[in-house]
């Protein structure tokens, strides 16, 4: 995949727990220059669609724990798209989910979708959860009219009980295992830990839509012309 081709399908992220408006304005700059969508955080919405009103705009809801009341997240949602929000992308509440509360998690996703007439990506978790609990948070984003599933925050830390299991660290982003089951339900935005094309590629390769990545640039800097 060339370089023009990829571009589109790369939302440039920025969303640490420091990020200032002149962080925003770069990523908004190179998202331009490059041609990739933006992923920024909710209070940037709005300065971003003044700065760069070409860009895909993609901000979080939710984030980076999922543990808001389900109004405040209809509440978030509702705003970000008012501000001038493209995509929304939500965390699940990923404790109600491993309780076997799948009904809630359902609820929750389908009140913010039928809230906005935007697309809502659904942020699982992946890193969290076991296969089984994968698929069914899947599940409820798909039962939920979503329009994707993502794979990660970036910023989960715990191991899965499979992790613990093997003796392994903890994974906070995507894997190729995760993208290609995730695929069986909804189209899947990975994201976490990708860094370069190749990284980028393995994931496409199995089944992922988008990318999210805070080096957006570097892996275009290594795709084909």
């Amino acid at each position: 995949m060339n370089r023009s081709e990829l571009a589109p399908r790369i939302d440039h992220t920025v969303l640490g727990p420091e990020t200032t408006p002149a962080d925003v304005r770069s990523v908004l700059e190179e998202a331009t220059e490059y041609g990739m969508n933006a992923c920024i955080p909710p209070y940037a919405v709005e300065l971003a669609t003044e700065y760069a009103s070409d860009v895909t705009l993609a901000t979080v809801i939710g984030f980076p724990h999922g543990q808001h009341a389900p109004e405040v997240k209809r509440r978030e949602g509702v705003t970000a798209w008012q501000a001038g929000a493209d995509e929304l992308d939500v965390v699940i509440n990923v404790g109600r989910l491993k309780a076997g509360d799948t009904a809630a998690v359902r609820e929750e996703l389908a009140e913010l979708v039928a809230a906005v007439p935007i697309p809502v990506k659904v942020i699982i978790e992946t890193a969290l959860l076991t296969d089984a609990e994968k698929r069914r948070a899947c599940e409820a984003a798909e039962a939920a009219d979503a329009a994707m599933v993502k794979t990660s925050t970036g910023f989960a830390s715990a191991p899965s009980e499979a992790q613990r299991a093997n003796g392994e660290a903890a994974s906070a982003g995507a894997t190729v295992a995760d993208v290609a089951l995730m695929a069986e339900y909804l189209p899947v935005k990975a994201s976490g830990g990708i860094g370069c094309y190749d990284d980028a590629m393995a994931m496409l390769e199995a089944g992922a839509d988008r990318i999210g990545a805070s080096s957006g640039v570097a892996i275009l800097e290594g795709a084909p012309e």
